[in-house]
């Protein structure tokens, strides 16, 4: 019996040895799997913030380019309609009558109200200034007369029109040589 019970005790103290080692194997590949979804989490939170990052441009760079394509849709529609401006031009300075005079500056004003609301300004040229080739395009010239300066506008034929920086039609101008 003694045998038995000395077997038994090594037995039990072998088991316990085991058991030991057992849990120090299981306590190293439970820090091994710690360590790998640490470096998994990680790895995922780097590529979350890039992928979040790049949407972020991804948002603002279309952003702009609905705002530019918008922008160019109003000069594009505007553009079509700067003839229909220049014809009452021509109408007022060709009119006798007072009340149609003011009926067509009236029709004028309100023209240049719906332009201005969407951002199109005149640009502001006149007889005399100097030319500007990056708002104005010269159709004609002229020899200059005394007392002028070579390089001037002498007349506006077409007014010139922007939309912001960006020029929407060119002032159609004659120049002094």
């Amino acid at each position: 019996m003694k045998d038995k019970k000395i077997l038994r005790n090594e037995e039990v103290e072998e088991a316990k040895l085991n058991a030991a080692q057992t849990e120090e194997v299981e306590e190293e590949v439970k820090q091994s799997d710690l360590e790998k979804a640490l470096a998994l989490a990680e790895d995922y939170k780097r590529k979350w913030y890039s992928v979040s990052a790049e949407y972020d441009n991804y948002r603002k760079r279309n952003a702009q380019a609905s705002s530019r394509a918008y922008a160019d849709g109003v000069s594009e529609a505007v553009l079509k309609l700067l003839p229909v401006a220049d014809n009452f031009g021509y109408a007022l300075d060709s009119a006798s009558d007072e009340k149609t005079k003011a009926g067509i500056d009236k029709v004028i004003k309100s023209f240049n109200t719906i332009l201005s609301s969407l951002g199109v300004e005149e640009i502001p040229l006149s007889a005399g200034d100097a030319f500007d080739e990056a708002v104005a395009e010269a159709v004609m010239n002229f020899p200059c007369e005394e007392g002028e300066t070579p390089n001037t506008i002498k007349q506006v034929l077409k007014k010139g029109y922007k939309n912001g920086d960006k020029v929407i039609r060119f002032a159609q101008v004659t120049v002094t040589i």
